[in-house]
């Protein structure tokens, strides 16, 4: 993944645990040790803390990575990158496409300001306006958190979600 694939929000998270980590590497090893030199006295919490921030700097890793792509993958088909899909799936109904939004839970983990969906697991649909190629791969190979519903949904239920989200999240 591209760093400029990658949100603000994404970034900010990113630099702070980043620089929370680095500022406690450098300042428990450089300066603390020549203030005190028994540093650290207890060394279970000294290495409680650090794999702490070990274990907070993957998870913002994972997070990024697990909520970015929608951006990237919508960014490399705007600029027509090698490999990116430009194809579009054939247009659906978008009022099918909302009933099938809904009753396949695609609420419970997306936010979509048409649906009234609000959900946070998944990436916000509305600001990564997804093109519908991108929906159809998704929603029927998965990725990440989100299960593939190829075995649950039909080809054409597919392709109506798929041209929904896109029409209500406003993607060019």
């Amino acid at each position: 993944m591209l760093l400029s694939g990658i949100t603000s929000l994404g970034k900010t998270v990113l630099l702070v645990v980043a620089i929370t980590f680095i500022v406690w590497a450098i300042v428990t090893a450089i300066f603390v040790p020549k203030r005190s030199p028994g540093f650290p006295r207890r060394l279970d919490a000294y290495i409680l803390v650090s794999v702490l921030l070990f274990v907070a700097q993957m998870t913002a890793v994972v997070w990024v990575t697990g909520t970015q792509e929608v951006e990237e993958a919508h960014a490399s088909e705007a600029e027509g990158e090698p490999g990116a899909t430009t194809e579009e799936p054939a247009a659906g109904s978008t009022a099918v496409g909302k009933e099938v939004f809904e009753s396949a839970g695609c609420a419970t983990c997306h936010t979509l300001a048409d649906a009234g969906a609000s959900g946070s697991v998944g990436p916000n649909l509305d600001e990564a306006k997804p093109a519908p190629a991108l929906v159809v791969e998704r929603v029927t190979n998965g990725m990440g958190a989100m299960p593939a519903f190829k075995d649950q949904l039909s080809e054409e239920q597919i392709q109506e979600v798929a041209a929904y989200v896109s029409a209500a999240a406003g993607a060019s």
